[in-house]
C-alpha cells in the first residue's frame, strides 16, 4: 500500500453503500429487519461502519443477488450467530447452508416449472394456438383431419369436456367432432338443429310443440351419427383408446369404485386434486332456456327408450 494512503477505520453509510452496491435506504431496512446490527455512531451522531459490518453487507447483497430472501439470510446469520457462541464454538455456516439447499432446490422446482410451460408454448405453436390446449392424448386422434375441417365451436367444446371427465372423455368425445369433419351432409344437419334448438329461447315455452320435435330430430340425428362412427371402425378405436389410457395410468383403471358419487370417469382421468366431475359440471355455465333444457331431457328420454335393453 502507498505509504501516502492510508485507509479509513470506519466509514459512513453513504460510502458503506457505494462499496458494496447497495443503497443507504436499503442498508437501513437491513438494519430496521434486523439483517445488520446498528453500527456505533460517530460525534456527530451518525453511524459508522468498520470491516467486519462490511464483510456482512457484501454476504447479504451476494446472497440477495443470488435470490435468497432476506429473511431467509437474517435467520441464517442468527443460526451461525448461535454455532460460533455455543458449545464447540467456531460457527460452520450451517445456517447458510441449510437455506442455500433450500434455495437450490427451489430454483430446480422453477426450472422445471419453466420447461413445462415452454413445453406448452411450443405445443401450441405447434399445433395451432386452440388445439395446442388440449392434451397430447385427444390432439394425437385428431391429426390427420384435413386443415380447417374442425371448428372453433368444435375445439373449445373438447376443452370443456377436458376439464370436466379428463383427456380421455375428451379422446372419446373427438369422434363425434372428426365423423362431423369428414361427413359435410352430417354437419350441415348437425347445423341445422343445432340452430333449431337455440331458437327456443326464453320466449318459448316448455310445453310447446316444437320442444318435441326438435327433442325428436335430435335424437334421430344423434343415432344417425353413432352409426356413422360405428362404420368408420372408430367405436373400435374407442376400445383401443381406453386399453392404452389404462396402461398409461394402471392406478385410474379402478378409479371411481367405492368413491363418492359422481367420481365415475374423471375421478381417476383428471388432474390430481380436481374437483368432482358434478361439481365441475355445475360450476361451467351454460345459457340454456328452460325450453331448450326440457328439449334436452326429451331427447335423453327417447334415447334411453331406445337403448338396448339388458338380458339380466
Amino acid at each position: 500500500m502507498h505509504a501516502s494512503f492510508m485507509p479509513p477505520r470506519q466509514v459512513k453509510i453513504g460510502d458503506a453503500a457505494a462499496f458494496v452496491g447497495s443503497t443507504p435506504r436499503a442498508i437501513r431496512h437491513y438494519h430496521e429487519i434486523g439483517l445488520l446490527p446498528e453500527p456505533e455512531r460517530g460525534g456527530d451522531g451518525r453511524r459508522r461502519y468498520g470491516y467486519e459490518d462490511m464483510i456482512r453487507l457484501l454476504w447479504i447483497r451476494r446472497m440477495a443477488d443470488a435470490g435468497i430472501a432476506l429473511d431467509d439470510i437474517r435467520d441464517a446469520f442468527t443460526t451461525d450467530t448461535a454455532s460460533t457462541t455455543g458449545a464447540g464454538g467456531g460457527g460452520d455456516g450451517e445456517g447458510i447452508a441449510g437455506v442455500l439447499e433450500r434455495l437450490e432446490e427451489s430454483l430446480a422446482e422453477q426450472e422445471a416449472e419453466l420447461r413445462r410451460q415452454r413445453a406448452a408454448v411450443r405445443r401450441m405453436r405447434a399445433e395451432g394456438s386452440r388445439m395446442g390446449l388440449l392434451s397430447d392424448f385427444v390432439t394425437e386422434r385428431l391429426k390427420g383431419l384435413p386443415e380447417g375441417s374442425l371448428r372453433q365451436a368444435d375445439l373449445d367444446t373438447l376443452l370443456v369436456t377436458e376439464r370436466i371427465f379428463g383427456p380421455l372423455g375428451a379422446a372419446l368425445q373427438a369422434a363425434r367432432f372428426i365423423a362431423l369433419a369428414t361427413h359435410p351432409a352430417l354437419r350441415a344437419e348437425s347445423d341445422r338443429i343445432d340452430d333449431a334448438e337455440e331458437a327456443l329461447d326464453d320466449s318459448v315455452a316448455v310445453d310447446d310443440p316444437r320442444v318435441a320435435h326438435v327433442a325428436a330430430e335430435r335424437h334421430a340425428f344423434e343415432g344417425t351419427l353413432h352409426a356413422v362412427i360405428e362404420e368408420s371402425g372408430m367405436d373400435e378405436e374407442d376400445d383401443a383408446l381406453c386399453d392404452a389410457w389404462d396402461a398409461l395410468h394402471p392406478d385410474s383403471s379402478d378409479a371411481g369404485e367405492g368413491g363418492e358419487e359422481g367420481a365415475g370417469l374423471g375421478s381417476g382421468r383428471r388432474d390430481a386434486g380436481s374437483m368432482s366431475v358434478l361439481e365441475a359440471i355445475g360450476k361451467m355455465p351454460y345459457d340454456f332456456s328452460p325450453a331448450r333444457l326440457r328439449c334436452m331431457e326429451l331427447a335423453q328420454e327417447l334415447a334411453a327408450r331406445d337403448a338396448p335393453r339388458s338380458d339380466r
